[in-house]
């Protein structure tokens, strides 16, 4: 890691980036899993927070899977994940792309590809959260939004140990300090979808916009 890496990611506890299994990626995701990670609630909370906030046009769904959870199919949408057969099954896309986030923080895109994008149940499986978010301004447009949303779910072995660590509350807060770490976002905006204790999984939303052109530092 690069000194300006390590300077981003100065005050991150030590071991906070770590993972019970650190085994590659790869071989974790090899088998196709066409399961859903949250209950059928939030799967439809996931859909209507896409949709107030607008998500549409060109859509880059990042660490996706089987289904994106959007309620309608926007103008084109491009599924990066871990796994080839996943992604082909993945009715709604029009294309996939199996990228390893984890081992390279690189998206084949060109600059300002994306209108938006969406990442469900998987931020807390970044190792290099701050290179994916300055990845992710690459490839939207100036003013694109990034959504993530997220439950209390995860596969904790792949997980990393920082988010394990941490209650809901704190994962929203993970999540906005990535943005607010990395490269070209506004202040990000987070909300509480499902709350905690109410018969179901609980969903949480952070989202932020790229900055324009003229503010991009």
């Amino acid at each position: 890691m690069t000194a300006e890496a390590t300077n981003r990611y100065h005050g991150f506890p030590d071991g906070f980036f770590e993972r019970q299994d650190e085994s590659p990626d790869g071989w974790f995701y090899d088998q196709p899993r066409i399961v859903t990670h949250i209950d059928d609630r939030a799967i439809r909370a996931v859909g209507e927070v896409y949709e107030q906030l607008g998500i549409g046009g060109r859509v880059l769904d990042v660490c996706s899977s089987w289904i994106s959870h959007l309620t309608s199919a926007p103008e084109a949408l491009i599924c990066q994940g871990m796994n080839a057969p996943e992604l082909a099954a993945n009715e709604m896309a029009t294309g996939g792309v199996v990228v390893d986030l984890n081992r390279q923080p690189l998206l084949p895109f060109r600059d300002h590809s994306f209108d938006s994008a969406v990442c469900c149940v998987s931020v807390d499986y970044l190792t290099r959260p701050l290179e994916v978010f300055d990845e992710l301004a690459r490839v939207l447009r100036p003013g694109g939004l990034w959504v993530h949303v997220f439950s209390n779910r995860c596969f904790p072995t792949k997980a990393i140990r920082g988010w394990l660590s941490t209650d809901d509350e704190g994962h929203v807060a993970i999540v906005s300090e990535y943005f607010r770490r990395s490269l070209g976002w506004e202040e990000p905006q987070s909300a509480v979808v499902l709350q905690a204790g109410r018969g179901g999984d609980p969903l949480y939303a952070v989202w932020a916009t790229t900055r324009s052109v003229q503010d991009a530092p």
